[in-house]
Parts: C-alpha cells; structure tokens; sequence
C-alpha cells in the first residue's frame, strides 16, 4: 500500500489498554495477545472507528534481545509475523495504514556497555525484515532513548526500504536518557532518510510543545507528537480526560506537529477527541518558520553545530585505542573541526570508542572507502567528510556522503 505524507491522526497506547484488560506486566507481551487475539482486535478496531490512519503492530518488544528474558529469541519471525496478521485482520478493508513497531533493547552499546553497535544493527535488521515479510506499510522506530540506539535502528530497518518514522522519548529538559538531545537527533535522523520524526511518551505537554518549536525551524521532515496522559495516579489510571488531551494536543499542533496520536493512557475515546479536533483544525493556516535552505548542520548526540563553508580543520587526529590527550589537545586549539583520519575500518571502530569526548563537529579524511564508511556508521550524529585531502574520487565521497548524511567540505 503507498504510504501517504503525512497521515494526520495515529493510533494510541496499546500496553496500558491491554493491562487494564488483564495482560499481568509480568508477561511475556507478544505470547499474552497472541493467546488473547480478540483483546488487541477489539482495541485495534476501535482506534479505526476512532479515526486512526495508522495502527502500529504489537510488536514493540517483538526483537532478538527482549524476547529472550522469556526464552523466545528465535521466534523473531514468527512472532512478528504472527502479531502483524492481527493488526492486519483488525485494519482489514478499512484502508488503515500498518505500521512495524521497532523498539529499545535495553542493551548497553559500546563503549559503555559490551554490545557492539552492528550487533543492535543486526538485532534491528533482523526484526524489521520480519515485520516487512509480514506485509507492513512501514516501519516506527519508537520511544528510543538514545541517539546511538536511534541510528541502529534506523540502520538497520532501513534495508528493508519501507518507509521509517522515529520517535524519541526524553526528559523534562529535552533529552533522552543518554543525555541525546532531541534537535540532534532531528538533524542525524533526517539526514539518513526518515520520512517523519517526533516525540512520544513523554507526559509534559508544555515540555512537549516546547521541543516542537525548537524543531520545527529545521525540520525537513512532519514532525510527529503521540505523547502519554502524564502519570498514572495509585491505581495505573490516567486522569486525563479525552477532552482535555484533545485541547493540549492544539497547542502542539500550533508548535507546528503535523502527525498525532496517543501513548501510555491514550484510549480510543482520546483518539476520538483528537480526531474531532485534527479535523477543525486549519493546518493551511499556520505561520510556521520554514528551513533555511542555507543551513549547514552537523551534529553530536548532545551539541548541534551551525557550521560555515570556510571550516578550519584540526590538523589531522591518528585513531588509537585511547585517543583522550590527542581530541582535547585539538579541541584546546580553537579549530572548528576536529578531522580525523581512518585509514582501515579499525580505525573508524577505534574512534567510535572515543566520539563521546568531542565538543567539536567530527570531519573524516580517509583514501579507503570502506574505513570511510564504518567511520560514518559508527560516529553518534551527523559527520563532516574532508574531500580536499584524499585520494578517492570526488563521485566516491558524494555517493558515500548521501548514503549516511554526511556533510561534504
């Protein structure tokens, strides 16, 4: 099915509504909705009657590392093929679009933990060439809490060539739980090809609103909203009226969020309200600020970097297994740049060890086009490639650039 951009109103939560139902937190989710399928189909039905455009499979947890606490990490294909039918049986004929949810692992990637990155990449590829077997329209990275495990999957579900959405969950102060923040993430996830971003989970609308209008001025993508009731009171429920979220929900709309829906709380009677909303809403209306076509931009996971054409580079940085002394040394002497050169794949796996030290935007100079690309993969943002000092052809550095939204100079 072609996928339209943007379709306005997405679903709601789907864990909160099944718990109130009588999924214990305990369980395994894809085993309990797969033993209790008429619970997800009447949840999911209406959401559809509630005006939803596109349902998300329950398969947020459905990857290689979260099944395996229950003993299920080689039921990757199955499960997910099993799930996305129902959500497809529940959207049948109705026109609705259905999304592959893809979602954290909870594993920890080096160089702070002992998961090496292209292991989350294959952990991701894995579940979303499941979920495009199965037959979805696209696929959601949700709720990811961290620029590296947000590029992971993106990398990795992006093979499959459908269409991608991302969706961080942060903090009162903007940034996800590694301390990512939300603008940056923007920038790297628009640059490798994501077809909308945006923010879900999170329970404070004003903060909410607040990082839609920090975005918006460089989004080159619909910025997407599908936020959570705040917090639940002593008994799990969300006091949040359908009514009340509807009219919190314009004032993202006015911040300039053009895809919305629900999250943790979220019912189908909140979609219904939005939905009455969405629809008197004037989105032709709106006096949003709009891309500068200029704009330059590269970034880290937690710094954004507005750069000009006449960069300064550091003088060029060699990758070591320890390389603390040589990035603040270069950092010290006021460069705009720091250029690192990768002459082997190994190279650009030992700088990834050392990236999250840099205060500085990152440029790569590298006569190997495969050192290049690792470099581009690893790196934790949006990176520079130095083209005035390496022997590969300009049309080699172009076409690896695009392929990993790099920045050519």
């Amino acid at each position: 099915m072609e996928v339209p951009l943007p379709p306005r109103l997405l679903d709601g939560a789907t864990g909160t509504n099944l718990m109130r139902v009588g999924m214990p937190i305990s369980a395994c989710p894809e085993q309990w909705i797969l033993e209790h399928p008429g619970v997800l189909l009447e949840l999911q039905r209406a959401y559809i009657e509630a005006g939803a455009q596109v349902l998300y499979a329950p398969t947020f947890t459905a990857n290689r590392a979260m099944l395996s606490r229950f003993g299920k990490d080689d039921e990757v294909d199955a499960l997910n093929a099993k799930l996305v039918a129902l959500t497809k049986a529940a959207a049948e004929a109705s026109g609705v679009l259905v999304a592959g949810d893809i979602a954290p692992t909870n594993l920890a990637i080096e160089p702070f933990g002992e998961t090496p990155f292209l292991e989350l990449v294959n952990i991701y590829s894995e579940q979303a060439f499941a979920l495009k077997n199965a037959g979805v329209d696209l696929i959601v990275c949700e709720t990811m809490i961290s620029m590296t495990g947000m590029r992971a999957a993106v990398l990795g579900a992006r093979q499959t060539g459908l269409p991608l959405y991302v969706t961080m969950s942060m903090n009162e102060e903007g940034e996800t739980l590694d301390g990512s923040n939300m603008l940056s993430c923007m920038i790297a996830a628009q640059s490798l090809g994501v077809k909308a971003f945006g923010i879900n989970c999170t329970g404070r609308f004003d903060k909410l609103t607040e990082q839609i209008e920090r975005l918006i001025p460089y989004a080159q993508v619909p910025l997407i909203a599908k936020p959570s009731l705040g917090e639940p009171d002593a008994h799990g429920e969300y006091p949040m009226t359908p009514e009340e979220f509807a009219a919190a929900m314009k004032q993202v709309l006015d911040a300039g969020a053009s895809m919305v829906g629900g999250c943790c709380g979220a019912t189908p009677a909140h979609i219904a309200a939005l939905r009455l909303m969405v629809e008197s809403y004037d989105f032709a209306g709106r006096k949003l600020p709009q891309p500068n076509p200029e704009d330059i931009i590269a970034c880290s996971y937690d710094e954004t970097f507005f750069l000009t054409e006449d960069l300064e580079f550091s003088e060029p940085l060699s990758c070591e297994v320890d390389m603390t002394e040589d990035i603040l040394e270069a950092e010290d002497e006021g460069w705009d740049a720091v250029l690192v050169e990768v002459p082997t794949p190994d190279d650009a796996y030992h700088f990834a060890q050392n990236a999250h030290m840099t205060d500085l935007p990152v440029a790569f100079l590298s006569d190997n086009e495969s050192a290049l690309e690792m470099a581009l993969i690893y790196y934790p943002g949006r990176a520079i490639v130095c083209s005035s000092m390496t022997d590969l052809e300009r049309e080699v550095l172009e076409k690896i650039c695009e392929g990993y939204g790099a920045l050519l100079f």
